[in-house]
């Protein structure tokens, strides 16, 4: 039973639990932006750009090829899968990534400001060693 009550005491520090909000609340977030740029801001992106859909771009490097039998139904060729480079997925997803770093930068940067900056502490005093030396300089000055 020890060990038992040794997990739940981890599981339910405040540090643990927080991350644990933390990452539904990212996966949330990351669902939803993904959500904004592919329903506003990639027609937008679309439109300025001719009516551009990115996620139909690639390049093609093999055709894709459809499997050739003979008369008998035997394999003569088998099926080639299409070889392409989407260059129009990452670009959304590039613009995506943009989108949550300048979110996550605004909130930091919101984070940072409402944190009060603590004052520097004062410089410690003489320690005992110190303030006997100094007696002791004072006093081969008289």
């Amino acid at each position: 039973m020890g060990m038992l009550k040794e997990f739940k005491e981890f599981a339910m520090k405040g540090n643990l639990v927080d991350m644990a909000v933390a990452f539904v609340m990212g996966g949330a977030f990351g669902k939803v932006t993904s959500s904004f740029i592919d329903g506003m801001v990639m027609p937008l992106v679309g439109q300025l750009t001719g009516g551009v859909d990115f996620n139909n771009k690639k390049w093609i490097l093999t055709s894709a090829a459809g499997e050739v039998k003979d008369a008998a139904g035997n394999v003569v060729t088998p099926a080639v899968a299409e070889v392409a480079v989407k260059w129009g997925t990452f670009v959304t997803v590039a613009i995506e990534f943009l989108v949550i770093a300048f979110v996550m930068f605004m909130v930091i940067k919101a984070i940072n400001k409402m944190k009060k900056a603590e004052p520097a502490p004062p410089p410690p005093g003489p320690t005992n060693e110190e303030k006997l030396l100094m007696e002791i300089r004072d006093a081969l000055k008289k």
